[in-house]
């Protein structure tokens, strides 16, 4: 483990590993939020990361994609 906090917290966030990765995002504000997301999309979906990267940034939006709610139907 790193002593560099943003070096740890993207170790964290990449870690594959959801016990990892939820309470890192949960304690970040939400701009950090919102700029954390951004970065994991743009790994996830451009070239020039590394698959194993890629594969890493995919897994954590998996992780942190919001619950989908179901309709009540009437």
């Amino acid at each position: 483990m790193t002593t560099d906090p943003i070096a740890a917290l993207w170790e964290r966030l990449l870690s594959r590993q959801p016990e990892e990765i939820q309470p890192a995002f949960d304690a970040l504000d939400d701009e950090s939020r919102q700029a954390v997301l951004a970065h994991l999309k743009r790994m996830a979906g451009e070239d020039g990361w590394h698959p194993e990267q890629r594969a890493s940034a995919q897994a954590a939006l998996n992780v942190l994609k919001p619950p989908t709610r179901k309709r009540k139907r009437h």
